[in-house]
Protein backbone atom coordinates (compact mmCIF):
# COMPACT_ATOMS: atom_id res chain seq x y z
CA UNK A 1 0.00 0.00 0.00
CA UNK A 2 2.66 2.59 0.93
CA UNK A 3 4.25 2.13 -2.69
CA UNK A 4 1.51 2.36 -4.31
CA UNK A 5 0.59 5.71 -2.26
CA UNK A 6 4.37 6.96 -3.06
CA UNK A 7 3.64 6.46 -6.97
CA UNK A 8 0.78 8.50 -6.26
CA UNK A 9 2.65 10.97 -4.99
CA UNK A 10 5.41 10.61 -7.82
CA UNK A 11 2.44 10.98 -10.47
CA UNK A 12 0.46 13.98 -9.65
CA UNK A 13 4.00 15.70 -8.65
CA UNK A 14 2.99 16.23 -4.86
CA UNK A 15 6.85 15.91 -3.86
CA UNK A 16 8.58 18.40 -2.72
CA UNK A 17 10.60 19.95 -5.46
CA UNK A 18 12.40 22.30 -3.73
CA UNK A 19 16.25 21.85 -3.80
CA UNK A 20 16.29 18.18 -4.75
CA UNK A 21 19.70 16.45 -4.86
CA UNK A 22 20.48 12.89 -5.30
CA UNK A 23 21.79 10.68 -2.47
CA UNK A 24 25.50 11.74 -3.68
CA UNK A 25 24.57 15.54 -3.89
CA UNK A 26 24.05 15.97 -7.06
CA UNK A 27 21.34 18.72 -8.11
CA UNK A 28 18.23 17.06 -9.56
CA UNK A 29 15.34 18.65 -11.56
CA UNK A 30 12.48 16.09 -12.46
CA UNK A 31 11.39 17.75 -16.05
CA UNK A 32 8.77 14.90 -16.73
CA UNK A 33 7.86 12.21 -14.12
CA UNK A 34 6.74 10.06 -16.62
CA UNK A 35 3.80 7.85 -17.08
CA UNK A 36 2.58 5.10 -15.18
CA UNK A 37 2.85 1.85 -15.35
CA UNK A 38 -0.05 -0.65 -14.78
CA UNK A 39 1.79 -3.60 -16.06
CA UNK A 40 5.39 -5.55 -15.05
CA UNK A 41 8.28 -3.85 -15.29
CA UNK A 42 9.56 0.06 -13.79
CA UNK A 43 6.88 2.03 -12.42
CA UNK A 44 7.37 4.36 -15.08
CA UNK A 45 8.11 4.98 -18.49
CA UNK A 46 9.87 7.69 -20.90
CA UNK A 47 10.31 10.31 -17.28
CA UNK A 48 13.26 13.02 -18.46
CA UNK A 49 15.54 14.02 -15.66
CA UNK A 50 18.15 16.19 -15.15
CA UNK A 51 21.00 15.23 -12.85
CA UNK A 52 24.07 17.36 -12.72
CA UNK A 53 24.57 18.80 -15.77
CA UNK A 54 22.91 16.03 -17.53
CA UNK A 55 19.37 15.14 -18.74
CA UNK A 56 18.02 11.44 -18.79
CA UNK A 57 15.15 10.02 -20.30
CA UNK A 58 14.00 6.79 -19.38
CA UNK A 59 12.10 4.76 -16.57
CA UNK A 60 11.67 5.31 -12.69
CA UNK A 61 11.50 2.96 -9.91
CA UNK A 62 9.85 3.63 -6.54
CA UNK A 63 10.06 2.21 -3.30
CA UNK A 64 9.61 2.96 0.37
CA UNK A 65 12.71 1.56 0.73
CA UNK A 66 16.25 1.48 -1.63
CA UNK A 67 16.73 -2.03 -0.29
CA UNK A 68 13.44 -3.10 -2.00
CA UNK A 69 15.67 -3.56 -5.10
CA UNK A 70 16.46 -6.39 -4.23
CA UNK A 71 13.90 -7.44 -2.15
CA UNK A 72 11.98 -7.29 -5.60
CA UNK A 73 14.44 -9.36 -7.23
CA UNK A 74 14.89 -6.51 -10.15
CA UNK A 75 18.91 -7.01 -9.78
CA UNK A 76 18.14 -10.22 -11.98
CA UNK A 77 15.73 -8.46 -14.23
CA UNK A 78 16.54 -7.40 -17.56
CA UNK A 79 13.76 -4.87 -17.30
CA UNK A 80 15.14 -2.77 -14.92
CA UNK A 81 18.58 -2.49 -16.64
CA UNK A 82 17.10 0.73 -18.04
CA UNK A 83 16.20 2.45 -14.86
CA UNK A 84 17.69 6.03 -14.92
CA UNK A 85 16.59 7.56 -11.33
CA UNK A 86 15.33 4.81 -8.10
CA UNK A 87 12.87 7.61 -5.93
CA UNK A 88 12.86 6.16 -2.24
CA UNK A 89 11.38 7.29 0.63
CA UNK A 90 13.99 5.71 3.14
CA UNK A 91 18.07 5.17 1.62
CA UNK A 92 19.18 2.19 3.56
CA UNK A 93 21.49 0.33 0.88
CA UNK A 94 22.95 1.53 -2.22
CA UNK A 95 21.77 -0.02 -5.52
CA UNK A 96 23.84 -1.29 -8.65
CA UNK A 97 23.24 -1.39 -11.97
CA UNK A 98 25.33 -2.92 -14.32
CA UNK A 99 28.30 -2.56 -12.19
CA UNK A 100 27.49 1.49 -11.39
CA UNK A 101 25.25 2.95 -8.46
CA UNK A 102 21.94 3.53 -9.51
CA UNK A 103 21.18 7.76 -8.93
CA UNK A 104 18.52 7.42 -5.98
CA UNK A 105 16.48 10.29 -5.05
CA UNK A 106 14.51 10.64 -1.55
CA UNK A 107 11.35 12.52 -1.83
CA UNK A 108 9.23 14.37 0.98
CA UNK A 109 5.82 15.04 0.91
CA UNK A 110 2.72 17.25 2.64
CA UNK A 111 1.70 15.04 5.81
CA UNK A 112 -1.92 15.97 5.50
CA UNK A 113 -1.86 14.00 1.92
CA UNK A 114 -0.65 10.64 4.14
CA UNK A 115 -3.28 11.62 6.48
CA UNK A 116 -6.06 12.02 4.48
CA UNK A 117 -5.16 8.50 2.57
CA UNK A 118 -4.99 6.46 5.48
CA UNK A 119 -8.14 8.04 6.69
CA UNK A 120 -9.75 6.45 3.94
CA UNK A 121 -8.06 3.41 4.24
CA UNK A 122 -9.66 3.04 7.83
CA UNK A 123 -12.55 3.93 7.44
CA UNK A 124 -15.44 1.69 7.77
CA UNK A 125 -17.94 3.50 5.77
CA UNK A 126 -20.20 1.84 2.68
CA UNK A 127 -17.77 4.72 0.59
CA UNK A 128 -14.55 5.82 2.38
CA UNK A 129 -15.23 9.01 1.34
CA UNK A 130 -18.93 9.44 2.66
CA UNK A 131 -18.67 12.29 5.06
CA UNK A 132 -15.91 13.92 2.79
CA UNK A 133 -17.84 13.39 -0.97
CA UNK A 134 -19.52 17.26 -0.40
CA UNK A 135 -16.03 18.99 -0.17
CA UNK A 136 -15.56 17.52 -4.37
CA UNK A 137 -16.97 19.34 -7.31
CA UNK A 138 -19.93 17.10 -8.31
CA UNK A 139 -18.67 18.10 -12.10
CA UNK A 140 -15.70 16.13 -11.14
CA UNK A 141 -17.49 12.62 -10.84
CA UNK A 142 -19.76 13.57 -13.99
CA UNK A 143 -16.84 14.41 -15.93
CA UNK A 144 -15.82 10.95 -14.84
CA UNK A 145 -18.84 9.02 -15.83
CA UNK A 146 -17.46 8.18 -19.28
CA UNK A 147 -14.28 6.74 -18.61
CA UNK A 148 -16.34 4.12 -15.81
CA UNK A 149 -18.40 3.42 -18.67
CA UNK A 150 -16.39 2.38 -21.07
CA UNK A 151 -13.92 0.46 -18.66
CA UNK A 152 -17.33 -1.39 -17.48
CA UNK A 153 -18.32 -2.41 -20.62
CA UNK A 154 -14.48 -3.33 -21.66
CA UNK A 155 -14.47 -5.81 -18.36
CA UNK A 156 -17.18 -7.39 -20.44
CA UNK A 157 -15.75 -7.93 -23.37
CA UNK A 158 -13.14 -10.59 -22.77
CA UNK A 159 -16.17 -12.32 -21.79
CA UNK A 160 -17.95 -11.72 -24.98
CA UNK A 161 -15.12 -12.35 -26.85
CA UNK A 162 -14.30 -15.78 -25.65
CA UNK A 163 -18.02 -17.24 -26.22
CA UNK A 164 -18.06 -15.67 -29.90
CA UNK A 165 -14.42 -18.18 -30.19
CA UNK A 166 -16.81 -21.11 -28.70
CA UNK A 167 -19.40 -20.18 -31.25
CA UNK A 168 -16.90 -19.90 -34.19
CA UNK A 169 -17.23 -15.79 -34.81
CA UNK A 170 -20.67 -16.34 -34.91
CA UNK A 171 -22.55 -13.10 -33.74
CA UNK A 172 -26.36 -14.55 -33.69
CA UNK A 173 -25.57 -17.65 -31.83
CA UNK A 174 -23.41 -15.41 -29.37
CA UNK A 175 -26.14 -12.97 -28.91
CA UNK A 176 -28.83 -15.43 -28.13
CA UNK A 177 -26.69 -17.33 -25.60
CA UNK A 178 -26.04 -14.12 -23.71
CA UNK A 179 -29.78 -12.46 -24.01
CA UNK A 180 -30.84 -16.09 -22.68
CA UNK A 181 -28.44 -15.86 -19.79
CA UNK A 182 -30.13 -11.95 -18.81
CA UNK A 183 -33.29 -13.49 -19.46
CA UNK A 184 -32.72 -14.89 -16.32
CA UNK A 185 -31.55 -12.02 -14.36
CA UNK A 186 -29.33 -12.69 -11.27
CA UNK A 187 -31.05 -15.65 -9.69
CA UNK A 188 -31.71 -17.83 -13.02
CA UNK A 189 -28.63 -16.85 -15.17
CA UNK A 190 -27.06 -20.16 -14.99
CA UNK A 191 -29.70 -22.15 -16.01
CA UNK A 192 -30.80 -19.89 -18.94
CA UNK A 193 -27.40 -19.69 -20.05
CA UNK A 194 -27.43 -23.76 -20.19
CA UNK A 195 -30.41 -23.99 -21.53
CA UNK A 196 -29.13 -21.75 -24.68
CA UNK A 197 -26.22 -23.72 -24.96
CA UNK A 198 -28.00 -26.91 -24.85
CA UNK A 199 -30.49 -25.90 -27.69
CA UNK A 200 -28.30 -24.17 -31.01
CA UNK A 201 -29.92 -21.51 -32.50
CA UNK A 202 -30.07 -23.24 -36.18
CA UNK A 203 -31.98 -25.86 -34.25
CA UNK A 204 -34.58 -22.91 -32.94
CA UNK A 205 -34.73 -20.93 -36.56
CA UNK A 206 -36.41 -23.77 -38.21
CA UNK A 207 -39.25 -23.54 -35.96
CA UNK A 208 -38.94 -19.71 -35.85
CA UNK A 209 -42.56 -19.80 -37.31
CA UNK A 210 -44.45 -21.77 -35.07
CA UNK A 211 -44.40 -20.39 -32.14
CA UNK A 212 -45.77 -23.48 -30.37
CA UNK A 213 -43.15 -25.55 -31.43
CA UNK A 214 -40.55 -23.00 -30.16
CA UNK A 215 -41.77 -23.26 -26.87
CA UNK A 216 -41.87 -27.09 -26.77
CA UNK A 217 -38.64 -26.87 -27.28
CA UNK A 218 -37.68 -24.34 -25.18
CA UNK A 219 -39.53 -25.81 -22.02
CA UNK A 220 -38.65 -29.58 -23.42
CA UNK A 221 -34.69 -28.87 -22.76
CA UNK A 222 -35.39 -27.02 -19.31
CA UNK A 223 -36.57 -30.10 -18.07
CA UNK A 224 -39.62 -28.38 -16.79
CA UNK A 225 -41.95 -30.51 -18.60
CA UNK A 226 -40.56 -33.50 -16.45
CA UNK A 227 -41.84 -32.24 -13.50
CA UNK A 228 -45.18 -34.35 -13.19
CA UNK A 229 -46.51 -37.25 -15.26
CA UNK A 230 -49.75 -35.33 -15.77
CA UNK A 231 -51.31 -32.17 -16.52
CA UNK A 232 -53.37 -29.74 -18.38
CA UNK A 233 -53.73 -30.26 -22.10
CA UNK A 234 -51.03 -27.58 -22.74
CA UNK A 235 -48.50 -29.07 -20.70
CA UNK A 236 -49.37 -32.76 -22.22
CA UNK A 237 -49.61 -31.34 -25.66
CA UNK A 238 -46.01 -29.68 -25.49
CA UNK A 239 -44.58 -32.66 -23.95
CA UNK A 240 -45.79 -34.51 -26.83
CA UNK A 241 -44.48 -32.48 -29.12
CA UNK A 242 -41.27 -32.41 -27.20
CA UNK A 243 -41.10 -35.84 -27.09
CA UNK A 244 -41.17 -35.94 -31.32
CA UNK A 245 -38.47 -33.16 -31.64
CA UNK A 246 -35.80 -34.14 -29.18
CA UNK A 247 -35.23 -37.37 -31.14
CA UNK A 248 -35.24 -35.36 -34.45
CA UNK A 249 -32.42 -33.41 -33.08
CA UNK A 250 -31.15 -35.49 -30.48
CA UNK A 251 -31.08 -33.17 -28.41
CA UNK A 252 -30.49 -33.63 -24.25
CA UNK A 253 -31.80 -31.08 -21.73
CA UNK A 254 -30.96 -29.81 -18.24
CA UNK A 255 -32.18 -30.95 -15.27
CA UNK A 256 -34.74 -28.97 -13.35
CA UNK A 257 -34.33 -28.92 -10.24
CA UNK A 258 -31.47 -26.13 -11.11
CA UNK A 259 -34.32 -23.67 -11.55
CA UNK A 260 -35.59 -21.45 -8.50
CA UNK A 261 -38.40 -20.34 -8.30
CA UNK A 262 -38.43 -19.21 -4.18
CA UNK A 263 -38.06 -15.87 -3.26
CA UNK A 264 -39.16 -14.45 -7.07
CA UNK A 265 -42.29 -12.21 -8.18
CA UNK A 266 -44.06 -14.50 -10.01
CA UNK A 267 -43.90 -12.55 -13.37
CA UNK A 268 -40.24 -13.26 -12.47
CA UNK A 269 -40.57 -17.08 -12.20
CA UNK A 270 -38.64 -18.99 -15.40
CA UNK A 271 -41.75 -20.40 -16.77
CA UNK A 272 -43.15 -16.98 -17.44
CA UNK A 273 -39.47 -16.05 -18.95
CA UNK A 274 -38.97 -18.83 -20.93
CA UNK A 275 -42.36 -18.37 -22.51
CA UNK A 276 -41.33 -14.52 -23.22
CA UNK A 277 -38.41 -15.72 -25.03
CA UNK A 278 -39.95 -18.35 -27.32
CA UNK A 279 -42.54 -15.03 -28.14
CA UNK A 280 -39.05 -13.20 -29.01
CA UNK A 281 -37.62 -15.84 -30.59
CA UNK A 282 -40.78 -16.39 -32.78
CA UNK A 283 -41.19 -12.58 -33.33
CA UNK A 284 -37.53 -12.05 -34.45
CA UNK A 285 -35.60 -14.36 -36.11
CA UNK A 286 -31.56 -13.38 -36.94
CA UNK A 287 -32.41 -11.07 -33.64
CA UNK A 288 -29.18 -9.71 -33.62
CA UNK A 289 -28.53 -8.94 -37.08
CA UNK A 290 -32.11 -6.84 -36.99
CA UNK A 291 -30.48 -4.88 -33.62
CA UNK A 292 -27.51 -3.86 -35.80
CA UNK A 293 -29.55 -2.00 -38.33
CA UNK A 294 -31.78 -0.42 -35.98
CA UNK A 295 -31.27 3.40 -35.28
CA UNK A 296 -33.20 4.73 -32.54
CA UNK A 297 -34.21 3.24 -29.12
CA UNK A 298 -38.04 3.26 -30.30
CA UNK A 299 -37.27 0.66 -33.19
CA UNK A 300 -35.39 -1.38 -30.52
CA UNK A 301 -38.42 -1.51 -28.33
CA UNK A 302 -40.59 -2.62 -30.96
CA UNK A 303 -38.15 -5.66 -31.57
CA UNK A 304 -39.13 -6.52 -27.67
CA UNK A 305 -42.52 -6.23 -27.46
CA UNK A 306 -43.94 -9.32 -26.78
CA UNK A 307 -45.68 -11.37 -24.35
CA UNK A 308 -45.76 -14.90 -23.41
CA UNK A 309 -48.89 -17.30 -24.84
CA UNK A 310 -52.44 -16.91 -24.19
CA UNK A 311 -51.51 -20.04 -21.73
CA UNK A 312 -49.82 -18.33 -19.41
CA UNK A 313 -52.25 -14.86 -18.79
CA UNK A 314 -53.91 -17.36 -16.29
CA UNK A 315 -51.01 -19.59 -15.40
CA UNK A 316 -47.27 -18.54 -13.23
CA UNK A 317 -46.58 -22.42 -13.43
CA UNK A 318 -47.79 -25.37 -15.21
CA UNK A 319 -50.97 -27.17 -14.46
CA UNK A 320 -51.81 -24.46 -11.95
CA UNK A 321 -54.28 -21.78 -13.02
CA UNK A 322 -54.01 -18.00 -10.97
CA UNK A 323 -56.54 -16.06 -9.83
CA UNK A 324 -55.32 -13.22 -11.47
CA UNK A 325 -55.90 -12.62 -15.61
CA UNK A 326 -53.66 -10.40 -17.27
CA UNK A 327 -50.83 -10.91 -20.79
CA UNK A 328 -47.15 -11.59 -19.67
CA UNK A 329 -45.63 -8.85 -21.48
CA UNK A 330 -41.84 -8.17 -21.28
CA UNK A 331 -42.21 -4.85 -18.94
CA UNK A 332 -39.57 -1.91 -18.64
CA UNK A 333 -37.68 -2.80 -16.29
CA UNK A 334 -37.21 -6.01 -17.90
CA UNK A 335 -36.23 -4.29 -21.50
CA UNK A 336 -34.20 -2.09 -19.77
CA UNK A 337 -31.97 -5.16 -18.12
CA UNK A 338 -31.59 -6.44 -21.02
CA UNK A 339 -30.62 -3.33 -22.98
CA UNK A 340 -27.93 -2.83 -20.39
CA UNK A 341 -26.56 -6.09 -19.96
CA UNK A 342 -26.76 -7.77 -23.27
CA UNK A 343 -27.79 -5.53 -26.36
CA UNK A 344 -25.05 -2.43 -25.18
CA UNK A 345 -22.36 -4.54 -24.64
CA UNK A 346 -22.88 -6.72 -27.47
CA UNK A 347 -22.96 -3.66 -30.14
CA UNK A 348 -19.71 -2.33 -27.90
CA UNK A 349 -17.75 -5.29 -28.45
CA UNK A 350 -19.29 -5.55 -32.43
CA UNK A 351 -18.18 -2.05 -33.23
CA UNK A 352 -14.55 -2.44 -31.30
CA UNK A 353 -13.86 -6.00 -33.32
CA UNK A 354 -15.02 -4.42 -36.50
CA UNK A 355 -13.51 -0.94 -35.72
CA UNK A 356 -16.49 0.76 -36.05
CA UNK A 357 -16.40 3.61 -33.44
CA UNK A 358 -20.35 4.86 -34.92
CA UNK A 359 -21.64 1.55 -33.35
CA UNK A 360 -20.15 2.13 -29.74
CA UNK A 361 -20.94 5.41 -30.00
CA UNK A 362 -24.45 4.28 -30.71
CA UNK A 363 -24.32 1.75 -27.63
CA UNK A 364 -23.52 4.34 -25.15
CA UNK A 365 -25.89 6.37 -26.40
CA UNK A 366 -28.62 4.04 -25.72
CA UNK A 367 -28.00 4.15 -21.79
CA UNK A 368 -28.07 7.65 -22.21
CA UNK A 369 -31.70 7.53 -23.20
CA UNK A 370 -32.15 4.42 -20.41
CA UNK A 371 -34.01 5.47 -17.48
CA UNK A 372 -31.53 5.52 -14.21
CA UNK A 373 -31.61 1.80 -12.97
CA UNK A 374 -33.00 1.81 -9.13
CA UNK A 375 -31.30 -0.94 -7.03
CA UNK A 376 -29.75 -1.11 -3.59
CA UNK A 377 -26.43 0.93 -4.73
CA UNK A 378 -28.02 3.58 -6.39
CA UNK A 379 -30.41 4.34 -3.74
CA UNK A 380 -27.14 4.83 -1.29
CA UNK A 381 -25.88 6.86 -3.71
CA UNK A 382 -29.00 9.16 -4.10
CA UNK A 383 -29.37 9.47 -0.43
CA UNK A 384 -25.60 10.81 -0.40
CA UNK A 385 -26.74 13.40 -3.02
CA UNK A 386 -26.18 11.89 -6.12
CA UNK A 387 -28.90 11.68 -8.26
CA UNK A 388 -28.94 10.36 -11.70
CA UNK A 389 -30.47 10.79 -15.29
CA UNK A 390 -29.83 8.17 -17.28
CA UNK A 391 -28.84 4.60 -17.24
CA UNK A 392 -25.60 5.63 -18.30
CA UNK A 393 -24.75 7.02 -15.05
CA UNK A 394 -26.04 4.42 -12.88
CA UNK A 395 -23.95 2.15 -14.67
CA UNK A 396 -21.23 4.27 -13.97
CA UNK A 397 -21.96 4.71 -10.28
CA UNK A 398 -22.33 0.32 -10.46
CA UNK A 399 -18.19 0.61 -11.82
CA UNK A 400 -17.20 3.24 -9.14
CA UNK A 401 -18.47 1.18 -5.97
CA UNK A 402 -17.81 -2.32 -6.98
CA UNK A 403 -14.27 -1.42 -8.40
CA UNK A 404 -12.82 1.16 -7.12
CA UNK A 405 -14.79 1.82 -3.14
CA UNK A 406 -15.52 -1.46 -2.72
CA UNK A 407 -11.41 -2.31 -3.20
CA UNK A 408 -10.20 0.75 -1.71
CA UNK A 409 -8.75 2.06 -4.80
CA UNK A 410 -8.94 5.62 -3.59
CA UNK A 411 -5.92 6.23 -5.06
CA UNK A 412 -7.20 5.53 -8.87
CA UNK A 413 -10.53 6.87 -7.78
CA UNK A 414 -11.05 10.35 -8.72
CA UNK A 415 -13.22 11.85 -6.27
CA UNK A 416 -10.48 10.09 -3.73
CA UNK A 417 -7.63 11.40 -5.04
CA UNK A 418 -9.21 14.97 -5.06
CA UNK A 419 -9.74 14.23 -1.50
CA UNK A 420 -5.99 13.09 -0.93
CA UNK A 421 -4.19 15.93 -2.42
CA UNK A 422 -6.29 18.78 -0.27
CA UNK A 423 -3.45 19.99 1.90
CA UNK A 424 -5.48 22.45 4.77
CA UNK A 425 -3.16 25.65 5.06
Amino acid sequence: MKEEFLQFIWEHGLFNRNNLKTIDGKPAEIIHVGQLNTDSGPDFFNARIRIGETTWAGNVEIHQKSSHWYRHHHNVDAAYDNVILHVVEAYDLPVKVKNHELPTLIITYPEDILKNYEQLLKSERWIACEDRLAEVDPFILRFWFSSLMIERLQAKTGNILAILEQNKNNWNDTFYQLLARNFGMKTNALPFELLAKSLPLNILSKHKNDLFQTEALLFGQSGLLNESLLGDDYFLSLRKEYSFLYKKYGLLGIESHIWKFMRLRPINFPTIRIAQLAALINHSSALFSRILETETLGELRKLFEVSASEYWNTHYNFNKTSKDNHTKTLGETAFNNLVINTVVPMLFVYGDQHMDQAMKDRALQLLEKLAPESNQIIRKWNALGIECRSAFETQALLQLKNLYCTNKKCLNCQLGAKIIISVNH
